[in-house]
This record gives C-alpha cells, sequence and structure tokens, in this order.
C-alpha cells in the first residue's frame, strides 16, 4: 500500500495562481506523454508517487492524451483509485476539452454538447466525482464565445469541476472570455499555453492580459518537447519523443535547434544545473508564471526537474547571454 512521504511538503514551493485563493505547486505534472495505453502503467504509477512525494500535488489531463485518446484518463484513474484516494482532497486534477474524441459533428471544438458531455466521461474515465479544473482546450472559430464560456460555467455551477480555465487562446480572446465568465460568476481561473524559451509568443501580450485579470499561468512544453534537455544533444535517441511515430516532437524540428542547446547547456552547467533546470527556471523568473506543466518519462527526470527551485535566480549578464543564444 502506498504511503506518501510525510515530508512532502518541504520540498515544494507553492504560488497563488493569479488574484484567486488557490495555490499551485511551481512544478506540476503533465499526462501528455507517457500514460497512455501504448505505455508502461508501472512506470506511470512510480512517477504519480514520486511526484506527490516531493510536493506535486497538481496533475494536469486531457480528454485526448494518451494514445489511444482517453487512455491517459483511464490508466490514471485506476491508479488514484489504489494509490491517491485517500490524498484526494490534496490534490489538484484538471482536464480539458476540445481536440478531436469521437465521430460527427459533435466530438471536437467548443460547443456546450461537446464540452459537457467530454467532462462527463472525463469524470468516469477518472473516477472522479469533480475535476479541480476544468479548460477549454482551445477556441472554437464556428461557436460563439459566449456559449463556450457557458459551458465551462455549468461545468463549475455542476459541482462538476471548481474552476474553470484556458488553453492556447490569444491574448485578446483571453480578455474577451474572461469578461464573459467573470459576468456569469465564474471568474478564469487559469490559462494554459505553449511556452517556453522555444516558444515566446505569450510575451507579446498573453502574460500581459493575464496579470490585468488577475489570472494564473502555467506554461505547458516547457521543455519544447525534451529539446531544451541533454537528451538531444548528441542527436536523436533511441526511445525519446522525437524518434516515437506518435509522438508530437518530430525528427526535423530538432536539427536547427542542436546548435543553440548545445551553447545554453554550457551556460547551465556554468550554473550547476542540468539544461532542463535552467530552462524551467527561466520561466518561473516571471512573477506571473504560478507553475511549469512539466513531462517525464522517468522518476529521474521529475527529480530533476524539482532541483529547479534550489536555484531560479539569474543576472542580468545571463539573461543577456541566452538571449544572444536564442537570437543566434
Amino acid at each position: 500500500m502506498y504511503r506518501a512521504n510525510e515530508e512532502r511538503y518541504d520540498f515544494m514551493t507553492y504560488n497563488r495562481c493569479g488574484n484567486r485563493g488557490l495555490k499551485l505547486p511551481a512544478v506540476s505534472l503533465g499526462l501528455w506523454h507517457n500514460f497512455g495505453g501504448v505505455d508502461v502503467l508501472e512506470n506511470g504509477r512510480a512517477m504519480l508517487r514520486r511526484a506527490f512525494d516531493l510536493g506535486i500535488t497538481h496533475f494536469d489531463l486531457a480528454n485526448n492524451y494518451g494514445p489511444p485518446p482517453g487512455s491517459a484518463e483511464e490508466n490514471f484513474g485506476k491508479l488514484f483509485k489504489q494509490d491517491f484516494l485517500p490524498y484526494r482532497d490534496e490534490l489538484i486534477i484538471s482536464t480539458k476539452a476540445g481536440y478531436l474524441m469521437w465521430p460527427g459533428p459533435y466530438g471536437e471544438w467548443g460547443s456546450r454538447k461537446y464540452l459537457l458531455a467530454s467532462l462527463d466521461q472525463s469524470l468516469k474515465r477518472m473516477g472522479l466525482d469533480y475535476v479541480d479544473i476544468f479548460y477549454s482546450h482551445r477556441p472554437d472559430p464556428d461557436t460563439p464565445l459566449e456559449e463556450t464560456m457557458m459551458a465551462l460555467d455549468q461545468a463549475v455551477r455542476s459541482g462538476k469541476a471548481l474552476y474553470a480555465g484556458l488553453s492556447n487562446y490569444t491574448a485578446d480572446m483571453t480578455r474577451k472570455a474572461a469578461s464573459i465568465l467573470c459576468d456569469l460568476g465564474t471568474p478564469c481561473l487559469i490559462h494554459q499555453p505553449k511556452y517556453s524559451m522555444f516558444e515566446r509568443w505569450v510575451e507579446a501580450g498573453l502574460l500581459d492580459v493575464l496579470e490585468e485579470e488577475g489570472i494564473g499561468c502555467i506554461p505547458f512544453s516547457p521543455l519544447a518537447q525534451g529539446l531544451l534537455t541533454n537528451k538531444y544533444l548528441h542527436g536523436i535517441p533511441e526511445g525519446s519523443r522525437a524518434a516515437k511515430s506518435w509522438g508530437f516532437l518530430k525528427p526535423h524540428q530538432v536539427d536547427p535547434a542542436l546548435h543553440k542547446v548545445g551553447k545554453l547547456n554550457l551556460m547551465a552547467q556554468e550554473r550547476g544545473q542540468t539544461l532542463a533546470q535552467m530552462a524551467l527556471a527561466w520561466i518561473l523568473k516571471d512573477r506571473r508564471i504560478t507553475s511549469v506543466l512539466i513531462g517525464a518519462s522517468s522518476v529521474k527526470q521529475i527529480e530533476d526537474n524539482v532541483e529547479t527551485l534550489k536555484n531560479r535566480e539569474f543576472s542580468d549578464e545571463e539573461l543577456h547571454s541566452i538571449e544572444n543564444i536564442l537570437r543566434s
């Protein structure tokens, strides 16, 4: 029987999510990869246990995570029932809906019918009465924003979600969505954008909107699908995301980045960090960031990422050097 480490809260920093009452760990664990039906369940179990033992209280999912779609939620549900049921009130569990899940016109995007049906399916797969955060995973160009936000509001009012969130919304759409949600009485808690040293679109307005609206920010892919680690310093290793046919990182994305990765890795070594730790610290330096959402394929990666919290400060010279590398 799993018993959580009694000192788990000593390892982690917890940040307030925007101007809301909820706090999230500075490092959260995403189940986008390595928890699906094609993966080894016991490895997932070991990662979830170690994450919680290190104070990671937030596990992030989506209806389509796998592969196959839905299998990450199913596997999480099994592990939750076996290991984490006694700790439910210490956990933040989130899921999302927006991408394709079933055939026909009601199986994706942002209609009220799809979002609420998907949430019911997600709760069933995970064996939960509610999720802590329910996200609109992407904006729908063909559904009125008001309808999508009303669905999030209903999810919260029904008790099937405690908070509402957005993912992959532009700055302008986020401002509009936040206004609608406030009018409905269900303020937007958090935004989950793609953000890393290699993907910086959020700096062109979104982070400012989140600060103005009091919304938290939890970037996904902060390590650029593993590019900002030591994994690809010498090419594409067997078993990596870029080597898997079902992964989102493709070989053609790796080669152009290798010269920058090598230089960044040398900087990280000078700081006494791994490249992954420096990349996470670089994002967490911004006070508008609530948490970084890591993915992992091993317990060691989780441990390495949590070590980030021991050194999150950068000198002006270091930040200048990083900018020069990224622009080269």
